[in-house]
């Protein structure tokens, strides 16, 4: 498979790169893949490896731009979708936007904020969107959540606002390009940004199939008799509102591993420039949340993209380091030598 996709991609330099190919070649081209991306001539993804090694991405991945629905999994019913009714995006802004009412009240006010907080008819209390709506911040997410676990709550194909509201960063999707490359030190592909990206900045989603919790617990066991990879470092709980929710067979989970877009071959850093945030649409919808990467301070054209895998959690005194964990190589200052795998 991969001499053949090999045979495809030096084919690309013509006019018409599908002349003398098959359907399976076309089909199995992560180039063609990532080309046929509604933004691919606006923010391209672009592949390369300049080791020595002569890798190539897997045979068996395929990149997507939308995330699929597993056996047993489907979006709530229409009947139960539904947005604000904000006349216009000021409204949405200043009006008291329906999309806020499940989030927090706590610890949202701030001097910045204080035209909004005089403005805001909203009286349970100060609910304001994530990101920042205008100047020159506009878009990027507040400093206030950076460092926090909180939700997103963003306005969506239901709502009666714009398109272009300011509320809707996750919705519109990513507006970076990027580029997949060979790591020369042992951790096979990352990601690296190919244009400078600000605090704050929407980088991109975590797609894959979305799975029940049943499916992910049976594709990890038979993941174990594999020795080449490690099923949990392409698994994504959807987990953030597993308490609400409380109902185990609409606990969903995301497999990347061989459905997926670039985020999946984002690296770990146990000093990262990016951080996962949950981010809702549709209320109904609360177990097929978005899982969204955001730079968490601003990263440099060249710069590889990481988050951290286990979000900081460290292992205690005594604690076994056996099969269990898998030895981190980002080689960072307060790398933490192990993480899980």
């Amino acid at each position: 498979m991969e001499i053949a996709t090999r045979r495809h991609f030096f084919k690309h330099g013509g006019q018409d790169p599908s002349i003398g190919l098959d359907s399976a070649e076309i089909q199995n081209c992560h180039w063609c893949q990532l080309r046929s991306f509604a933004n691919h001539e606006k923010y391209p993804i672009s592949i390369i490896n300049d080791t020595d090694d002569g890798a190539s991405l897997p045979a068996d991945f395929r990149f997507i731009s939308e995330r699929i629905l597993g056996k047993g999994v489907s979006r709530a019913e229409a009947s139960f979708l539904s947005g604000c009714e904000c006349t216009s995006n000021e409204h949405c802004m200043y009006g008291g936007c329906e999309c806020l009412s499940d989030l927090p009240d706590s610890g949202l006010e701030s001097d910045e904020d204080a035209d909004f907080r005089r403005r805001s008819n909203n009286h349970n209390g100060i609910k304001k969107f994530a990101y920042y709506s205008s100047g020159e911040k506009a878009g990027l997410l507040r400093k206030s959540y950076l460092n926090t676990r909180t939700a997103i709550y963003e306005c969506h194909e239901q709502c009666n606002c714009g398109p272009d509201c300011p509320n809707r960063v996750v919705e519109r999707g990513r507006t970076l390009p990027l580029q997949i490359f060979r790591t020369n030190d042992g951790r096979g592909w990352g990601v690296k940004a190919t244009v400078d990206i600000k605090c704050g900045q929407f980088v991109d989603t975590y797609i894959g199939e979305v799975i029940t919790d049943s499916e992910a617990v049976e594709r990890r066991k038979a993941s174990r008799k594999k020795a080449t990879r490690k099923k949990d470092l392409y698994l994504f709980d959807l987990d953030k509102f597993w308490e609400v929710i409380q109902d185990d067979k609409n606990r969903l989970v995301i497999d990347g591993e061989y459905r997926s877009g670039p985020s999946r071959f984002f690296n770990h850093s146990c000093d990262p420039n990016m951080r996962i945030f949950a981010r809702v649409g549709a209320h109904a919808e609360l177990n097929l949340h978005d899982l969204a990467f955001f730079a968490i301070r601003d990263i440099a054209n060249g710069d590889e993209l990481t988050f951290d895998y286990v979000d900081g959690q460290v292992l205690q005194d005594g604690e076994p380091r056996d099969g269990d964990y898998t030895k981190c190589l980002c080689k960072s200052t307060n790398c933490r030598g192990f993480l899980w795998s």
